[in-house]
């Protein structure tokens, strides 16, 4: 008794640290273009301007490999671009993020700085640092993958 409560107050006083890299979000149900379509997957998305500066283009290029990256789990996880002017993508970009969903979105819930995670029910469930370190990600995805049951 006295070594479990030495543990939790140890755990209180360290902040209750997780392991995941990402920063975990209140669950929330968001709709986006596109969502509804991939529902039953783990979703990365990122929102910008469709003229994708170089922080976007490596945003997107994070988010190819991180998928990639997850082998035989790779078709639970799919990837969108909201973009979130008139505009449209230059051809090199679209061909480069091949398989990416892309569609036309205001930001909504969906800052232009940040990857999110939407799980397989339409929820908003995680967002990853600007300048996000990609092996991190994927380790987050792999324990995700690993332990749902759904998507």
């Amino acid at each position: 008794m006295v070594l479990a409560s030495l543990a939790y107050h140890f755990e209180w006083v360290k902040g209750g640290e997780t392991s995941n890299y990402g920063t975990l979000l209140e669950p929330k149900p968001v709709s986006a273009p596109g969502l509804a379509q991939l529902r039953g997957k783990w979703v990365l998305v990122t929102a910008d301007a469709a003229a994708c500066d170089a922080y976007c283009e490596r945003k997107l290029y994070f988010m190819r490999q991180v998928r990639r990256a997850q082998n035989r789990e790779v078709e639970r996880v799919a990837r969108l671009w909201l973009i979130t002017d008139g505009g449209t993508p230059r051809p090199e970009v679209v061909a480069a993020i091949e398989g990416t969903r892309i569609e036309k979105s205001a930001p909504g819930d969906f800052a232009s700085d940040h990857i999110y995670l939407v799980d397989p029910l339409g929820n908003l469930m995680m967002r990853y640092p600007r300048d996000p370190d990609p092996s991190r990600m994927i380790k987050d995805l792999q324990r995700l993958l690993k332990y749902s049951r759904i998507g």
